[in-house]
């Protein structure tokens, strides 16, 4: 079947816990044309559980499932499902390294059962008519070397997978923790360059460790797409020159204050719906997201401790955003101020 087309060349890697639909609607205010993913989500818990585990804001797109299986029945159904809510692309997740992860046999020590993804690929493509990608990691274990991953890599091809995002570590299965993956194995980014030289017709897009878009463009010298992780959630602003930097889009950005003001009206809507398991949305559900907005600034230490400090309550209002916003403002004119008063 034809794919749409999606322009990956900047995405936000799907983050459990945190890339939840508040956090992909508040990126999406800073960039217009950055890739979102969601977090990992299982095929158990879209086919038994009883929330709606697949909603999403349409502001979000293009917007991107990542699911998480092994099973190409449920697989299949899922995508299905997907295509149904709209979404742009589903991501089979084969790089999360958790035991919980493993127990249910997906992640990343799926990367061991090539044949596996490649019968998940097989049967979804057959099915829907937006993209199936594949999420991994360099190597597993003792299975860490290039070959393995050339291997890998060609036998999910030849099943008709062209997109692979690569974070460019090995995952342990055994001894570190899914913290201690993301950091203690090294990054070795030539191995994902030399990938996209043995396999010219994919699409590769990097992930690990990218904390500015200088060095997504470096990479974008050699793979396809740059995935940025950590860095977009605790300094969310970098995104605000993807569009231009990288999009070559030209439009106006929006400022920070600006930011807060949508999103103030955002939480205004979301407390008077019904989140899916009929309860209703606390602020802090969002605002969690918006902690690093002002990162890099002054006064930005300021904002998050206020927001730390008085957005948790059962009963808060949306407007300990503009609180917030306040006494950053206010410390920012004080410091302003001092340095006047040197100048003088």
């Amino acid at each position: 079947m034809s794919t749409p087309s999606i322009d990956r060349r900047i995405s936000v890697a799907p983050m459990l816990d945190w890339t939840d639909k508040h956090c992909r609607y508040f990126h999406r205010l800073i960039s217009q044309h950055t890739v979102l993913y969601t977090e990992m989500v299982t095929t158990g818990a879209i086919i038994f559980g009883k929330g709606d585990y697949l909603g999403f804001n349409a502001a979000e797109q293009p917007v991107a499932l990542q699911l998480g299986g092994s099973v190409p029945e449920d697989m299949t159904h899922c995508a299905i499902k997907a295509q149904e809510y709209g979404y742009d692309e589903v991501n089979i997740n084969v790089g999360c390294p958790s035991d919980r992860v493993q127990n249910g046999r997906f992640g990343a020590c799926l990367m061991a059962e090539p044949q596996t993804v490649a019968d998940c690929v097989s049967a979804m493509q057959a099915q829907v008519d937006i993209p199936v990608t594949v999420k991994s990691r360099i190597g597993i274990d003792d299975m860490d070397e290039y070959e393995d991953l050339s291997a890998f890599i060609e036998q999910v091809a030849e099943a008709g997978c062209d997109t692979f995002i690569v974070h460019a570590r090995k995952a342990w299965l055994q001894g570190l923790s899914p913290k201690q993956n993301r950091e203690v194995p090294p990054l070795m980014y030539e191995r994902v360059y030399q990938l996209k030289e043995e396999f010219p017709h994919l699409h590769v897009s990097i992930n690990g460790g990218v904390k500015t878009l200088a060095e997504a463009q470096h990479h974008l010298s050699y793979v396809d797409g740059v995935m940025i992780g950590r860095e977009a959630y605790s300094n969310p602003y970098i995104l605000s020159e993807v569009d231009h930097l990288i999009y070559g889009d030209n439009q106006a950005v929006l400022s920070r204050i600006e930011i807060v003001k949508r999103m103030h009206s955002y939480i205004v809507e979301q407390l008077a719906a019904p989140n899916q398991f009929g309860q209703g949305t606390k602020v802090w559900h969002i605002v969690r997201h918006m902690l690093g907005l002002f990162q890099g600034q002054p006064g930005g230490r300021v904002w998050r401790r206020y927001l730390s400090e008085n957005a948790v309550g059962r009963n808060t209002s949306p407007d300990v955003l503009f609180a917030a916003l306040d006494a950053l403002l206010e410390t920012q004119a004080a410091s302003q101020a001092y340095l006047d008063s040197k100048v003088d």
